[in-house]
C-alpha cells in the first residue's frame, strides 16, 4: 500500500492541512485547485483511508490524517536534509578529502591552510597522513590520497618530469635555516655558512625519486667551499631533530613561514649567504580538480601563493 505513495502527494497533503483549505493550499503550492484535489483523492484511495474532512471553515485532518501529517513532516524534513547535504557535496562544502603531506608541512603551513579552508567548507572531513615524499606520490597515483604535499629542490625539473602523470600546484618557497643545539644560543644572527666548516652535519638520505633537502644543502655548501667534518645520514627530516637537540650534530633544515621549528629545543638562525629555498608543491591526479572539494582546497593554495613557479 505505502509503496505507491509519492513524496509529491505527501507535500500536497501537508500543504493543504497547513493552509486549512484546498484553495489556500493550491495557492501555496502554485497549483490550480483541481489537480490538487485529484492528488489528495488519489492518496486517500491508495491508502484506503479518509484523511481530510470538509467543514464550514475549510478542511481538517482525521485521526489518520493527523498521524500522516506528523509522519510526513519527519519524512519530508529528512528528505530535505539529504538533498541539502548532497548539494553541499556538489559545491565542495561537504564530504571527505585525504591528504598526504610530509611532516615539515604539517607543522605550520598545512594547519594554516586547513583553518582558512574550513571557513568556506566547515563540513568537509580532511584526513591526513604523513608518509615520506615518494610514498605520498604513490598514494596519489594509486588513489589512496586525493592530494600530496611535498618539498622539492628543483621545482621546474620536477614539474617537467611529472606533469604528464600529475597535476602540480606550486605552494611557495620554504626557506632553509641553520638549526643548532640549544647550547649554541649565542650563535651569530644571521649565521655565516662558513660556521658549518668542520662541523658534524645531519642530513636525511637522498632519493632519486624526489630531489629535495640533501641536494639543496650540498649545493649550497659546495658553492661556498664549506666542508663538514662528517655527515650523519638519517631517514627523514624530522628524525634529524633529536640528534641536533642532543648536541650531536648541526643541521640545515626547512622552516616553512619561519614558524615551524620553534616547537623544538633548538637554536634557529638565518644563514648568509642564504641557501636557495625548497619549494612546496601539491600534487593531484589529472582531472582530480574536477572534484569540487579538491578544487576548493587548490583555490586556497593558489590564492595565497605569491610568485608561483611556472
Amino acid at each position: 500500500m505505502l509503496d505507491c505513495v509519492e513524496l509529491r502527494q505527501l507535500r500536497y497533503f501537508t500543504a493543504v492541512v497547513e493552509a486549512g483549505s484546498f484553495t489556500a493550499g493550491a495557492t501555496a503550492l502554485h497549483l490550480s485547485q483541481p489537480p490538487l484535489s485529484v492528488a489528495i483523492a488519489k492518496l486517500e484511495a491508495e491508502l484506503g483511508l479518509r484523511l481530510l474532512v470538509r467543514t464550514p471553515r475549510g478542511v481538517e485532518p482525521t485521526s489518520a490524517g493527523r498521524y500522516l501529517l506528523d509522519a510526513s513532516a519527519r519524512l519530508l524534513g529528512e528528505v530535505d536534509d539529504i538533498v541539502a547535504a548532497l548539494g553541499r557535496f556538489g559545491s565542495g562544502t561537504s564530504g571527505t578529502l585525504t591528504m598526504a603531506a610530509v611532516p615539515v608541512l604539517m607543522w605550520h603551513r598545512l594547519p594554516a591552510l586547513l583553518r582558512a579552508f574550513a571557513v568556506d567548507a566547515p563540513d568537509v572531513e580532511v584526513r591526513l597522513v604523513d608518509p615520506p615524499p615518494w610514498t605520498a606520490i604513490d598514494m596519489v597515483q594509486q588513489r589512496t590520497a586525493d592530494l600530496a604535499a611535498i618539498m622539492v629542490s628543483d621545482p621546474r625539473r620536477f614539474i617537467a618530469r611529472h606533469s604528464g602523470s600529475l597535476d602540480i600546484v606550486d605552494w611557495g618557497a620554504i626557506p632553509l635555516v641553520a638549526v643548532l643545539p640549544p647550547s649554541e644560543g649565542d650563535a651569530d644572527e644571521p649565521l655565516p655558512l662558513e660556521a658549518f666548516d668542520g662541523r658534524t652535519l645531519v642530513l636525511p638520505r637522498r632519493t632519486a625519486a624526489v630531489p629535495s633537502l640533501p641536494e639543496a644543502v650540498e649545493a649550497s655548501l659546495r658553492s661556498s667551499g664549506v666542508v663538514p667534518v662528517s655527515i650523519r645520514t638519517v631517514e627523514t627530516i624530522q628524525t634529524s631533530l633529536p640528534l641536533i637537540e642532543a648536541g650531536l650534530a648541526w643541521g640545515i633544515l626547512p622552516d616553512p613561514d619561519h614558524a615551524s621549528l620553534t616547537r623544538f629545543d633548538v637554536t634557529v638562525r638565518r644563514i648568509v649567504p642564504e641557501p636557495d629555498p625548497l619549494r612546496a608543491v601539491v600534487l593531484t591526479r589529472p582531472a582530480a580538480s574536477e572534484n569540487a572539494i579538491v578544487a576548493g582546497l587548490l583555490a586556497h593554495i593558489r590564492t595565497n601563493t605569491p610568485d608561483p613557479v611556472r
